[in-house]
């Protein structure tokens, strides 16, 4: 879910969508101690949270984000986008050799060897197969996307994500999209 929030001094006020609202929001508003970092440059930007969630946010409101981490002395990081490169295989585009190489040696820098990012790309592929069939998305797919298609009435209701399975699912897709944080055995 992209927010359209509202940036108020220390607080960002998000607008409540079918109880969607990260944990570290609790009535809609995150307060900005329960704010880790933001990327204002991601796609779209993110907002993590010290409890290890990501909240996106319009692009149109990346200097707003910008200037509300500024403000509050939050750190502005970027950080490898692990579930773009993930999805890249579903956009609506051919990609030669070289440039699959490279976003394989992308997501191994990131901690997603060939192995496993081949059987992610299968455990979401009728997911994001149906999404991008209505969307024909060929420049960015990413963990917004996902979260997106997996409770999306564009997707056919056999390939979404159980409501009681959502929680799990977005655990599970933000845990990969940290692997860049964690640190590896060398």
């Amino acid at each position: 879910m992209i927010f359209d929030p509202l940036f108020d001094g220390d607080r960002v006020r998000l607008p409540e969508h079918d109880g969607a609202l990260p944990d570290a929001a609790p009535g809609g508003v995150l307060y900005a101690w329960a704010v880790q970092e933001a990327d204002p440059a991601a796609i779209p930007p993110e907002i993590r949270t010290r409890s290890g969630e990501i909240v996106f946010v319009t692009s149109v409101l990346r200097a707003e984000l910008e200037r509300f981490c500024t403000d509050n002395g939050i750190p502005l990081r970027s950080r490898p986008d692990v579930w773009g490169d993930l999805l890249e295989p579903f956009l609506d585009t051919e990609f030669d050799r070289r440039h699959r190489a490279a976003t394989l040696d992308r997501l191994a820098a990131a901690g997603v060897d060939a192995t496993e990012a081949a059987a992610i790309r299968e455990r979401v592929r009728p997911l994001m197969a149906a999404y991008n069939s209505v969307h024909w998305d060929w420049f960015h797919l990413g963990l917004a996307d996902l979260l997106d298609a997996a409770g999306s009435d564009l997707v056919p209701e056999e390939l979404r994500i159980p409501p009681g399975d959502l929680r799990a699912f977005r655990a599970w897709a933000t845990d990969i999209a940290a692997r860049p944080d964690r640190p590896r055995a060398r």
